[in-house]
């Protein structure tokens, strides 16, 4: 039976609904399960040192720690077809918490590696994640509401590489040792996802109409394909094995530079523990907007060229992708592999986003299924990947270098995916149907935007937001390399609340950057970087003894230039040239003019 009442809208703002409840749980719990899926890989300098690990036995660790996602993510996805992602995310939140929490035990290689395995069954948290989204919005804005669910869930794996260290030091500043600390970590990640576990069974509903037990009571909803046989309906189709090995060159691409980014940087680059921590991060913190990003403009390429537009953006941006992996392989100076490395992931974080928004359209009867299977083929990526970094006779670089070369191949596996006259016809409908019900909901007409706008809409604000963009990212690219520099500005008598500021300078000014040089959330990433900046002409104030000194003080008048501008953005916000633009147009898109 089809599933009514989806939201043809998401507002980001609002908790009123059980869709946009939905929306928020789904992705705070999944960047909770990412967070401690990997909060230990930040952390792997210590526990290899306590432990002596080899290079071969981290390997192995790393592989433990996806290889069991890919049965459960196989399992989680068919069980969703029967009791429902709000009772199947309870579940797997409160149990697979322990083996989080339980890793503090571990003493040994053995036993080290056991509890990484059983962590692994937190990761099958994407699949409940996609399938709650999929099912509460409508196809106007389905890739988008998957894009960024899973996108800022899948967050947690750059926040964790910052916070955990972070984490670590607080408790070795209680007095604990590095032993003990790195432990407590762990048991503090696990502890948050149990508590998550039962809020996500008091504020969810499994369906826009209700729960799946009481809507089968009352006869107005049967599961897909009544959960039985769902699964082999799913396997039979090409397609969801040619998404499989898709998902595997994105997905599995951003698992294994999880696992190994800060541990890379610390042995190839000479960073300590906290920068190499810093640097991996930022790796995941495109989340914020990048797999956003390839939902949305997958959103988009389906109203010009129907699902066959979504294929064909997915083959753009996962070749891109693998090009860009070449590149980052290859970077020996850090100036140049941390904008690399960030290109890089942008594109693996589009790749998936465009991936799950050609997933629900492949087969409505077994949507549970083909999330389950194709969100397997990431994890099976992360295995297969896991085995080049294991080897003592293979170095990192040759291993992300090989990888690149793999991931440019499979990005031909998209012209396999492809939809019959039918399919793009009941498509065509179910989106003109939902534009036609937001047209009731809104009752305004404005016109179609552009999907790339020209140059002409290109306004001298816009220019000079895209500059100021770019080179907020370049600074904080800077601050990456000068550590010592930064945190020397704030004085010595904030501890380790200096390493925190540090780190949310670096932040505001890479992350921020680049959403402002997209155009995307710019009031607030302005904002942000409006504040970093307010307090550097505080910090040059107080050095240069007052007001006095400061009409000679370059470094001040640019600061304040660059604040002025930051503020007159927070104020105006992005013009049509802009993410921002085009999400604002997005509920109206395809209206003709009044």
């Amino acid at each position: 039976m089809e599933i009514r009442n989806k939201a043809t809208s998401i507002d980001l703002f609002s908790l009123k609904t059980r869709q946009m409840r939905a929306f928020h749980m789904s992705w705070f719990a999944f960047f909770l399960c990412f967070f401690a899926w990997f909060g230990i890989a930040p952390l792997m300098a210590v526990v290899r040192e306590e432990l002596s690990l080899t290079k071969e036995q981290i390997g192995n660790t790393i592989i433990a720690s996806v290889a069991i996602t890919i049965l459960a993510r196989l399992f989680i996805g068919w069980l969703c077809d029967r009791i429902g992602p709000r009772l199947c995310y309870t579940i797997l939140l409160v149990f697979a918490s322990i083996p989080v929490m339980s890793i503090g035990l571990a003493t040994s290689y053995e036993s080290f590696m056991l509890f990484r395995l059983g962590i692994g069954v937190i990761g099958a948290s994407f699949v409940i994640t996609q399938y709650h989204t999929s099912v509460m919005f409508a196809p106007n804005c389905v890739g988008t509401a998957n894009a960024t669910s899973a996108g800022w869930g899948n967050l947690g794996g750059g926040v964790t590489q910052m916070v955990m260290p972070l984490v670590f030091a607080g408790f070795i500043a209680l007095g604990f040792t590095d032993a003990m600390s790195w432990r407590l970590s762990m048991v503090s990640a696990g502890a948050v996802c149990m508590l998550t576990g039962v809020a996500y069974f008091f504020f969810t509903t499994d369906l826009p109409d209700g729960n799946f037990a009481e809507l089968r009571e009352k006869g107005e909803h049967v599961s897909v394909a009544k959960g039985k046989g769902s699964f082999l309906l799913a396997a039979k189709d090409y397609r969801v094995w040619a998404l499989f090995f898709i998902y595997a060159s994105c997905f599995g691409i951003e698992l294994t530079i999880n696992n190994i980014a800060a541990i890379y940087y610390m042995d190839y680059f000479d960073l300590g523990l906290k920068t190499a921590g810093l640097v991996a991060g930022l790796f995941g913190l495109m989340n914020i907007f990048a797999r956003t990003t390839g939902g949305f403009i997958s959103d988009k390429f389906v109203e010009k060229s129907g699902l066959k537009g979504r294929v064909r953006w997915l083959f753009i941006a996962l070749f891109i992708e693998g090009i860009a992996l070449l590149f980052f392989s290859q970077m020996r100076v850090l100036a140049l592999a941390i904008p690399a490395m960030i290109v890089f992931s942008l594109f693996v974080q589009m790749s998936e986003g465009a991936t799950y928004s050609v997933v629900p359209f492949i087969n409505k009867r077994a949507l549970g299924s083909v999330s389950g299977i194709v969100g397997a083929g990431g994890n099976m990526g992360a295995v297969a990947a896991g085995f080049l970094f294991r080897y003592e006779s293979i170095t990192y670089p040759q291993a992300l270098l090989i990888l690149g070369g793999l991931v440019t191949a499979f990005s031909f596996f998209t012209f396999l995916v492809r939809f019959s006259p039918a399919d793009e016809k009941l498509a065509a409908e179910e989106l003109a149907q939902a534009h036609e019900k937001r047209r009731a909901e809104r009752k305004v007409r404005r016109p179609w935007p552009e999907l790339v706008p020209g140059l002409q809409h290109l306004r001298p604000m816009d220019a000079l937001r895209m500059y100021l963009g770019i080179a907020l990212m370049v600074k904080g690219i800077y601050f990456i390399m000068n550590m010592a520099e930064l945190e020397g500005r704030l004085g010595s008598d904030f501890g380790e609340v200096q390493t925190l500021i540090s780190w949310g300078v670096v932040f505001a000014h890479v992350v921020g950057g680049a959403s402002l040089a997209l155009g995307f959330v710019t009031r607030v990433s302005a904002g942000v970087n409006a504040a970093v900046l307010f307090g550097a002409v505080i910090i040059t104030v107080i050095g240069t003894g007052g007001a006095g000194g400061l009409f000679g003080n370059v470094d001040f008048q640019f600061t304040s230039f660059v604040f002025v501008t930051l503020v007159l953005l927070a104020w105006r916000g992005a013009g049509p040239l802009s993410l921002d633009y085009l999400f604002r147009t997005e509920n109206d898109s395809n209206l003709t003019p009044a």
